[in-house]
């Protein structure tokens, strides 16, 4: 009785049956209010009604034996209606779903809710009808609703002060907890009421609201173990998704257990409870076979990827925060808990999990990495044979075509590399044992992706590699050394399935490509197969990883350098020096952050090889010459890594040991830059002298190198002492002097160690006092005067001279130095004075004693210019020649001051005493202006003259230091000099090369007349050394000085490079025949060649200078030939052709339009990188606007043009003004349509032309060199006009053809009884009907548009073939093909007719333009079909008017007897075609 004293709480027996009714009948879906009296009663008793309600018919549903009597006859007997009682509840919960419901009404819809469900769980609740779908899944709702949505979507809540249970008026904004819900679930069952203001709930309210939830769902979970929802699939699919989503709902305190002895009354979190609802809904009771665990786990799929969707809508990504991952991590244990408890039942659910966490997968780095780690948790589930079926579907994955996946599967891949190698537990087949293997990874996933077309695919797949060779796994090891090594014969699987995609991205594809579109279908992907081609080989290795370290790509590059240095420094590969020269190249990449990993590379690799001299010489060579770099966070990493290696550990001799490798290895590096790699010290200046600055030479540093001096390390020491004592705070000078007198006493010291001595003196010598600097330089000037010293010694003794002689003033240091220099000049004069005044000067002569005279000469003459006389410049020019006289001048006792070099005769001195008498000569000009102006003019003819090689290189660097000195002087030479860059020997050319790069950027040279032209086509040296060199210089060097050069000088290339001089401004500076044979590139021999150089400078074009140059090569050179400014001629033709192809190449298109932005997103893709992406797609549109109307303005009129004249000249050019129409026409097709507007017909010409053209291309391809080529006829010349067959005015291309060397619009060819040829290579003809008896000489080529037209009319002709039959009674059956001399059905006949004739509207009309409407359009060119009954039926019958009318063509019907053919006479319209031209206004050529 208590039970329905406490239902009176609720009003049930004053509800209308007649709105109870009516709700069931709507159900309740859509309902009237409840009766606002029985409302506001049952809100006065508030929630304790509904507590009271839910006490007391709890013992009814767990089968207290206290209640003997059922729940529903108890109803019967008193009246009461359960299904009021239901729709009350409904009207309770419907409530609480308000966003402005109160915290108690929320708090009653729950508890409305929960009895709800109790009275399901009651024994005969089916049989009283209580169970509704739709109620069932509001009151699983009220879960969600009754929960601020605010505090999941991050919106401000109001202050509702008024309706908050705590009615605090000082209330505050509660904190928004870091909680998020599925967002999918609110737009689903939101009431769309979103104007309405939420009410404000404290935090007191919210854990009142979370209490509600939990006794709800605990409620719910206990109504599943009870009622059966096997036949409810909706319900069931609703269940799942509000406990997926209580899964994230809070935070869980420690670890989720899923065991069936777990106790639901003992959970604490809405989590725990959520997962154990969903394991209950797996059961077998709650659906059909393994349905409910599908729904489940397509659910779950969602939470594994971190996203919130799964409904059906588009999925969207959620923040990283702990509590997703936490989420995640649940989803995963949860699942793998199914499958252990459910087993084998469930592993096909399980793979297509798995193959949908694969396909769906956000494509952001760290979501890929989460999904891998999950992917791989999950497939430690699979049996060994599982894992390998799934392993072979991943691999094909792996090969689709889309970037992301084929991403994702280098991240499983690593992932799985991280487990350990699974061990069969039973065997296996060999095609699945081998998928076990580590190895298959690294082969068929990882390394086959290194030759990706995706950039971001390359470079992933290169950084795994690396990453595998660090990590040192065995079986990963083993996969490498077989690729390394060549022993793997075909390590990917060897079934018609499975397949490798070495460069590409694949060819297979995935059904379910699109996770948007399949989002609500969760079932088995497919993979289509490709081909087969997966055989490696180790040159290929190395060589794909040399080819990696060169791409275009900087990620790309980087990765590989990893990877080399890598298989390196663990020696799975020598290390050779090609291989090392890579990582030495890669130095002075153009990318900076490539240069910092090259010499990062390197570093590591000598880090682990310390002992490879190899290695060490290539870390010098890759590492020292960086402190130059312009980058000065590159130069500082170049620093730091001669930091680490040399300088920090330089310890006292006292401390060096040679078990310590690392200063071995210092001393090591140091040695070979004091003997092989010296030529790497001039960049270590640069080092030292940025390390004086940050002070890092201290006097104990100082005393440890000073400690080595007399050890096996000297040379080395006092190489550093050379760099240190410009800036060491103190030397031990009494150390050094000692090292002085040693080296005078002794002979035996090597030279290098001695100049450095001699630098140290230097550099000291403001320090010693006057006696002791008296003694020293009465050393060196024995030792000069001595001449025994090299030639490297004497010039560091004259440097150190300078040094020790210099006093406070300008005055006494010049005449210190005039006394001791003069004394050296004297002497040398003396010399050499008797030398050549000798009989037998050229016999007997001591080859290195007059060098080092000469040399001392140059090196002293410098120093003292005053006691220089005339008498030494005839002595130095008296060597380089014959007849030079050294008497005084008759009337005087002078020699004469000197005598021009261009009237001697040849010497006959040693080479070496040339070579080094023109390096004395050019000090003594540097003194001397007018002995240079006579001795410059003789230096530019021995450039050409002389035949020996270092005679030429003295000379070249004489010229280019005067031209420093004497910069107008010298400039006229230039290209004198510049001559030289074609020079036999490299070494010449190297040296012009490096000498012209520093007087440019110098600007003591400019780029003027041909400069630019003999500079570029080093670009094309055959040794590959220079034209590196080459590209260097002008990319690093000189570009950056002028960024506009190379579009400066790009269309005079052209003219040049092909040697055309016809233009009025292009290829006129002047040169002599020499240097054209010289630097000539014309011909089609050397077109490579250009095309190389052309490709060159465009990829260093700025996208403004592209966009530029395409106007100005149309309207400076295209529109040049078309206004008549330049003749049209077979010399042309290269020109031409150079033009047409230069304008298809990729590197002419913009850098915007050729790139893709998700290609060049950092592997962070961070929101940054996100957003560059979307402006450069909308840089792109923009761009790529601006040049389709650029290019159909200014280049399309043009170019239809210009193929008109082409065409009719019969120029071989066409070709390649064709294949640049095809690769126009595939970006501009529409933009062309458009511009045509006004004549279609010229629009569909051209297009036909393209079409006829692509299909000649493919024709060739399948011919290849099997094809049977018909030889032009010998009368026809190319360049010359031809007349033309035309069947309609067509105004551009109707009287077309095709020189037998050049491409044309293809058209129809062959003869009867023969299969059509090409009449010349790219060149096909048509044949033209002869009269009878007459000789056919050779094959006359029409136009495309008669081939168009004669293949519309056959393909009418035998539509309409039956219905003609009917009409003429006469014909007979149509000939074959192979009797058809133009192998069509249509034949061309005249038609008698008078003037009175109904056809005289035909006179002086071509075919396309009918009399009447067309009814019958044979194809898109504008000519119409001709009715029949236009023809007459006599057409045998000759008649006196045919040569009246014999410029009117018609087409009879193939049903006819083919005729005798006759002569055709048709009017070719290219004189319209002229017309037309010359109404156009010509345009002028811009300068």
């Amino acid at each position: 009785m208590e039970l329905l004293e406490t239902l009176q709480l609720l009003k049930i027996s004053d509800i209308s049956h007649g709105w109870v009714d009516t709700v069931w009948e709507l159900d309740f879906t859509e309902t009237d209010p409840l009766d606002a009296r029985i409302e506001g009663e049952v809100n006065e008793n508030g929630l304790e009604a509904f507590k009271a309600v839910y006490q007391h018919l709890l013992p009814y549903a767990t089968e207290d034996r206290a209640v003997t009597e059922s729940v529903w006859t108890l109803f019967s007997q008193h009246g009461l209606s359960g299904s009021g009682l239901v729709v009350l509840l409904h009207h309770f919960v419907q409530t609480g779903h308000s966003k402005t419901a109160s915290v108690p009404q929320r708090q009653c819809a729950l508890r409305a809710a929960a009895i709800y469900f109790l009275l399901l769980e009651i024994p005969g609740s089916i049989t009283s009808k209580v169970f509704h779908p739709v109620l069932f899944d509001k009151c699983l709702d009220t879960v969600r609703k009754t929960w601020p949505q605010d505090l999941d979507s991050g919106k401000k809540r109001k202050k509702e002060t008024a309706k908050s249970s705590q009615g605090d008026p000082k209330g505050r904004k509660r904190a928004k907890p870091p909680r998020r819900e599925d967002r999918e679930l609110e737009d689903e069952f939101e009431d769309g009421d979103q104007d309405e203001e939420e009410v404000y709930i404290s935090g007191q309210d919210l854990l009142q609201l979370r209490e509600g939830i939990f006794f709800l769902v605990k409620n719910f979970l206990r109504l599943l173990t009870k009622f059966p929802l096997k036949d409810k699939p909706q319900n069931v699919q609703h269940c799942v998704q509000i406990f997926i989503a209580l899964t994230n709902f809070e935070p869980v305190i420690g670890e989720l257990r899923f065991s069936e002895t777990q106790d639901i009354n003992r959970m604490k979190s809405l989590p725990d409870v959520a997962y154990w609802g969903l394991r209950l809904l797996c059961s077998p009771a709650h659906g059909e076979g393994n349905q409910t665990v599908r729904r489940v786990f397509h659910r779950l799929l969602y939470v594994i990827l971190m996203m919130s969707g799964g409904d059906g809508s588009r999925p969207c990504l959620l923040a990283l925060t702990q509590q997703v991952v936490a989420a995640k991590d649940m989803a995963i244990h949860f699942v793998s808990h199914i499958v252990d408890e459910l087993k084998d039942d469930v592993l096909p659910i399980l793979r297509t999990l798995l193959q949908h966490i694969c396909a769906k997968v956000a494509d952001k780095t760290e979501y890929r990495t989460h999904g891998a780690q999950a992917l791989v948790r999950l497939l430690a589930k699979l049996s060994c044979a599982e894992y390998a079926s799934f392993i072979q579907w991943l691999y094909e994955y792996s090969c689709n075509a889309k970037t992301q996946y084929r991403q994702f599967g280098l991240d499983v891949a690593m992932a799985l590399l991280e487990q350990p190698e699974r061990t069969p537990e039973a065997p296996l087949p060999p095609e699945q044992a081998r998928l076990l293997q580590h190895k298959f990874l690294v082969q068929a996933m990882i390394f086959s992706r290194c030759s990706d077309r995706t950039a971001t695919v390359r470079s992933r797949a290169l950084a795994c590699l690396a990453q595998c060779l660090e990590q040192q796994s065995p079986s990963t090891a083993e996969g490498i050394q077989e690729l390394m090594h060549g022993t793997v014969a075909r390590t990917m699987l060897d079934m018609d399935h499975m397949s490798v995609a070495g460069n590409s991205e694949g060819t297979r594809n995935i059904s379910e490509a699109n996770p948007h579109v399949t989002a609500g279908v969760f079932k088995t992907i497919e993979i289509t197969s490709g081909e087969d081609g997966s055989i490696f080989d180790a040159r290929d290795t190395i060589a794909m990883l040399r080819q990696r370290a060169s791409d275009e790509k900087t990620n790309v590059r980087k990765s590989s350098l990893q990877v080399l240095m890598s298989l390196l420094k663990i020696g799975m590969i020598p290390c050779t020096p090609e291989d090392l020269s890579t990582l030495q190249d890669r130095c002075r990449d153009p990318a900076l952050s490539v240069r910092k990993q090259a010499l990062q590379c390197l570093t590591e690799l000598l880090a682990a090889q310390p002992e490879n001299s190899v290695v060490q010489k290539a870390w010098l060579t890759g590492v020292v010459p960086v402190v130059m770099d312009s980058e000065s966070s590159v130069q500082e990493k170049a620093l730091d890594c001669l930091e680490q290696t040399i300088l920090r550990h330089i310890q006292s001799y006292s401390r060096f040991s040679d078990k310590d490798s690392r200063q071995r290895l210092a001393w090591d590096l140091l040695t070979l830059l004091s003997g092989e790699s010296q030529d790497l010290c001039r960049y270590l200046s640069k080092a030292f002298i940025i390390w004086a600055k940050q002070d890092k030479f201290s006097t104990v540093f100082v005393n440890n190198l000073i400690s080595h001096t007399e050890t096996e390390h000297a040379s080395a020491a006092w190489l550093l002492l050379s760099k240190v004592a410009g800036s060491a705070p103190r030397l031990n000078y009494g150390k050094i002097l000692e090292a002085w007198d040693h080296i005078v006493s002794n002979e035996d010291i090597t030279v290098s160690t001695t100049c450095h001595v001699l630098c140290v003196i230097g550099h000291i010598a403001k320090h010693l006092n006057g006696d002791t600097r008296e003694r020293v330089i009465e050393d060196i000037m024995k030792w000069l005067k001595g001449f025994h010293a090299p030639i490297i010694v004497i010039g560091s003794c004259v440097s150190a001279l300078q040094r020790l002689v210099q006093r406070d003033s300008v005055e006494d240091t010049q005449r210190l130095l005039n006394r001791y220099c003069g004394d050296l000049v004297s002497l040398c004069d003396s010399y050499l004075s008797n030398l050549m005044l000798s009989a037998d000067r050229s016999q007997n002569i001591d080859e290195e004693l007059v060098v080092k005279y000469l040399f001392t000469l140059g090196e002293a003459a410098l120093q003292c210019p005053a006691k220089v006389e005339k008498r030494v410049f005839l002595l130095v020019q008296s060597i380089l020649a014959a007849n030079v006289s050294l008497d005084p001048v008759e009337g005087t006792e002078e020699l004469p001051a000197s005598q021009p070099l261009s009237q001697f005769k040849p010497s006959t001195m040693p080479t070496a005493v040339k070579a080094h008498a023109f390096i004395t000569l050019g000090k003594l000009c540097l003194q001397n202006e007018d002995l240079a102006k006579k001795c410059v003019p003789a230096l530019a003819r021995e450039l050409e003259v002389s035949t020996e090689v270092p005679v030429r290189n003295n000379v070249i660097i004489v010229m280019c230091d005067l031209c420093v000195r004497y910069t107008t002087m010298v400039d006229r030479y230039i290209p004198n000099i510049a001559a030289c860059l074609k020079d036999p020997e490299p070494l010449i050319r190297k040296q012009t090369l490096i000498m012209l790069t520093n007087l440019l950027q110098e600007e003591f040279v400019k780029w003027k007349g041909s400069l630019f032209f003999r500079f570029v086509v080093v670009l094309v040296d055959p040794d590959p050394s220079i034209a590196r060199l080459c590209e260097f210089c002008l990319v690093h060097l000189l570009l950056k000085r002028n960024p506009v050069m190379f579009s400066q000088h790009f269309i005079e290339c052209i003219f040049h490079f092909n040697g055309y001089e016809k233009h009025e401004k292009y290829n006129k500076f002047p040169q002599t025949a020499r240097e054209k044979a010289m630097f000539s590139l014309k011909g089609p021999k050397n077109k490579e060649l250009r095309m190389k150089i052309y490709k060159f400078l465009l990829e260093h074009f700025t996208d403004e200078q592209r966009f530029n140059i395409t106007t100005k090569i149309s309207q400076n050179v295209l529109a040049s030939f078309v206004d008549g400014l330049l003749p049209l001629h077979l010399e042309a033709s290269e020109l031409l052709s150079d033009t047409f192809v230069v304008l298809s190449l990729k590197e002419m298109k913009l850098s915007a339009m050729r790139s893709r932005p998700e290609e060049e997103l950092q592997p962070d893709d961070d929101e940054m990188a996100v957003a560059n992406a979307v402006m450069q797609v909308a840089q792109k549109k923009l761009i790529s606007q601006v040049q389709k109307k650029n290019f159909i303005e200014n280049v399309i009129p043009i170019i239809t043009s210009l193929k008109a004249m082409l065409e009719e000249m019969r120029i071989p050019a066409l070709k390649d003004l064709m294949a640049y129409l095809r690769e126009m026409m595939q970006d501009y097709r529409n933009e062309v349509k458009d511009f045509f507007s006004v004549d279609k017909q010229l629009a569909a010409e051209l297009e036909y032309d393209m079409k006829k053209y692509e299909e000649q291309l493919h024709r060739e391809g399948e011919q290849g060199n099997g094809s049977t080529v018909t030889a032009p006829d010998a009368n026809t010349r190319p360049g010359t006009p031809r007349p033309s067959v035309c069947l309609s005015p067509v105004p551009s291309s109707s009287a077309r053809g095709q020189g037998p060397q050049g491409g044309a619009s293809p058209c129809m060819a062959g003869a009867a009884g023969t299969t059509p040829q090409p009449m010349w290579p790219s060149t096909p003809v048509f044949l033209t009907p002869k009269p009878a008896g007459t000789t056919a000489t050779r094959a006359r080529v029409l136009s495309l548009s008669t081939a168009a037209l004669l293949n519309s009319a056959k393909k009418v002709a035998e539509s309409l073939k039956n219905q003609r039959r009917n009409s003429v009674s006469s014909t007979s059956p149509a000939p074959s093909s192979q009797h058809t001399p133009l192998n069509t059905s249509a034949r061309v006949a005249r038609q008698n007719r008078t003037p009175s004739s109904s056809s005289s509207s035909l006179v002086d009309r071509a075919i396309s333009t009918p009399d009447q409407t067309i009814e019958n359009v044979t194809f898109g060119a504008g000519v119409s079909y001709i009715s029949r009954s236009l023809l007459n039926s006599s057409d045998n019958e000759p008649r006196d008017s045919e040569k009246k009318d014999a410029n009117v063509l018609y087409l009879m019907s193939p049903d006819r007897q083919t005729p005798q053919p006759r002569q055709w006479n048709v009017e070719s319209p290219i004189t319209r075609t002229k017309v037309r031209r010359s109404q156009r206004t010509p345009l002028k050529p811009q300068n």
